[in-house]
Formats: structure tokens, sequence, C-alpha cells
């Protein structure tokens, strides 16, 4: 039985009002729940969305991001919505951005590593990081001591941008002069 043009229209539509109203990426198992749609039709629809948005250049966007689909504003009036809104990107520190970093491409990693490989205690940053939620425990290595292992977490992917973490930029493509 072949789909019609507006039944696919509706169910664009419908995962359209998801997206809209969830406020946070939602993965394809979550629509998948929602809808009872199969996840391949779930994915092919979603991407002619994030097509049309995109070619349509309007102040919306559907993106991948953090294992999920969002809605989200274009860039390009981010300092028109700030006035709105009131208030300030929320800022890292050049400690906190190193740290999370390192935490970033090197994880799961203890903060004795980390305090090696910046050369610095790490104490207040990775309290800072843990309280702003953009790293977690996730687990104990096998050392003595066991010592807490670090990760980064879906709000860290959230708050760069990032699908998951292969969109990471390359040590390559960060330091070419020293390669």
């Amino acid at each position: 039985m072949a789909i019609t043009e507006m039944e696919r229209e509706e169910k664009k539509a419908l995962l359209e009002a998801i997206l809209f109203i969830s406020g946070e990426p939602v993965t394809l198992k979550e629509l998948q729940k929602i809808t009872g749609l199969p996840s391949g039709e779930i994915e092919y629809l979603i991407r002619e969305l994030m097509a049309f948005h995109r070619d349509r250049r309007g102040g919306i966007l559907i993106v991948e991001v953090a294992g999920g689909f969002q809605m989200v504003t274009a860039p390009e009036y981010a300092p028109y919505l700030r006035k709105i809104k009131e208030t300030t990107p929320t800022r890292l520190t050049g400690a906190a951005l190193e740290a999370l970093a390192i935490i970033a491409y090197r994880q799961p990693i203890t903060k004795a590593e980390i305090d090696e490989l910046r050369g610095v205690g790490s104490d207040g940053v990775i309290k800072s990081l843990l309280e702003r939620r953009m790293i977690r425990i996730v687990g104990k290595k096998e050392a003595p001591g066991r010592p807490l292992l670090y990760g980064t977490t879906r709000e860290f992917l959230l708050y760069f941008g990032l699908k998951d973490l292969s969109e990471l930029p390359t040590v390559r493509e960060l330091n070419p002069d020293e390669l």
C-alpha cells in the first residue's frame, strides 16, 4: 500500500510538532515510541524536514544534535533573540575549556590524569563542570584507590552543537602547524 502525499505531509507535520514542543533533542527511538512509525520512515521524513527548513532560509532549523533531533532558531538571529531573553550565553573559563577538551578527547579519565596534562590542580574546574552537567562520573578506574573516571555528557554535546563525539575536530585540524 503506497503512502499518499497527504499522509506523508501529515506525518511530517506530526514530527515537526513533536520537535517544536520538546525543547530538547528527541531520539529516533523516542519518536518511534511516540508515533508508532518505523524508524527508517521517521529518519527519512526528518531528513526531508531538515532540508525544507534549511532551504527556505527561515528562522527555524531542525538539527541533529546530542544523539537526537531538535528544532532550533537559525544562528544568524541570535543577537536579536538575546534581546528578548535578556540573557548572555553561558561562558566557560579558559581553565574549564582546557579541562573539558582533555576530558572529551581522553575519556574516561581520572582527575590525576587531567591534573598531569594541565600541569595544575583541577578540583575547582571539575566541580564546576560537574555542576554545569558538562561532565559526569562514568565509573572508577581499576587502580589503587579506585579513582573516579570522568566523561562528557549530553549537555556537553548540546553546548557545542555536536551530534556525537566523532564530530570533535581531530588533533591535526586543531594544530596543523605542529605536525
